[in-house]
């Protein structure tokens, strides 16, 4: 399966964030800490170039924390400036607060000792579609300036947001590259909800999920749906789940489409505890 899409809003607004990435000193980028690898646009990351990164691992009260903590610390031996948040916690905000005030002292005292007078900084946030960005910006700006929602897409156009009074940030729509060379990114960029449902079928999610927990989080399975992991038949699993979630369609049958909804929805929810798809190498 490879995935090749590219909707033309996509398109205009890459455009836009080469055209502003000028007016910018730094970048924020955001991933998705259920799959910091995989929610990383590497089409992005070529527009930004040596631009300074502030990468913020979004939403990990839904991801293992173990492997958030390895994630941060991969991302600091890259260079970068990295942090996990989770936007229903204040401290986590004024954390990142704080961290974006500290790129912008050492861009400012550069600017000094070149002679230049320091300016109020200006950031630009960039992340995938549904990575929770227009929720953040709430946040910093501490009223409702960004559209929200809980679906990919939702942010159509660019705007500048004050972050309480100590710089500009430019908000940018959720981009997606054009291709997905691994295959496996599509599917966990599917699970945590960053490409539309329409674009893969949710019957393939579930299986690679329930796969993939089965390797990786086996207890979290038999707690949830009492299913034995070492039992590699997908079709039981789907008949095990199906009939506990009452999943049944006339005649006694399993509806295997409602029951492939409920697992993504659990999955999605964090009922099936913390889970995360990249593991640090």
């Amino acid at each position: 399966m490879t995935i090749q899409w590219f909707p033309g809003h996509m398109a205009k607004a890459k455009r836009e964030v080469e055209e502003k990435l000028k007016l910018v000193d730094f970048v924020i980028e955001l991933v998705d800490a259920r799959a910091p690898y995989s929610s990383q646009n590497p089409m992005l990351q070529e527009v930004l170039g040596d631009k300074q990164k502030l990468i913020v691992l979004m939403k990990k009260d839904l991801a293992d924390p173990e492997v958030t903590k390895q994630w941060v610390e991969q991302f600091q031996s890259e260079g970068h400036e990295a942090l996990a948040v989770d936007v229903n916690q204040k401290q986590d905000i004024q954390s990142l607060i704080k961290k974006a005030k500290m790129i912008g002292k050492g861009i400012n005292d550069k600017r000094k000792e070149k002679g230049i007078n320091p300016r109020s900084l200006r950031a630009m946030i960039i992340g995938i579609p549904n990575v929770g960005k227009s929720t953040l910006i709430n946040r910093l700006a501490n009223k409702k300036r960004a559209q929200t929602g809980d679906k990919p897409g939702v942010t159509k156009q660019q705007q500048w947001i004050k972050v309480q009074g100590e710089f500009e940030l430019l908000d940018t729509p959720g981009i997606l590259w054009p291709k997905f060379e691994e295959e496996e990114v599509g599917y966990k960029l599917a699970a945590i909800g960053s490409i539309k449902d329409q674009i893969i079928h949710l019957d393939d999610i579930a299986v690679y999920a329930l796969r993939y927990l089965s390797h990786h989080y086996p207890d979290q399975l038999i707690d949830r749906y009492q299913i034995e992991p070492d039992e590699e038949d997908v079709v039981v699993w789907f008949d095990t789940i199906g009939k506990k979630r009452g999943c049944i369609v006339s005649g006694g049958e399993i509806d295997y489409e409602k029951t492939a909804e409920v697992i993504i929805q659990d999955l999605r929810d964090g009922k099936l505890g913390r889970i995360t798809f990249d593991l640090v190498h």
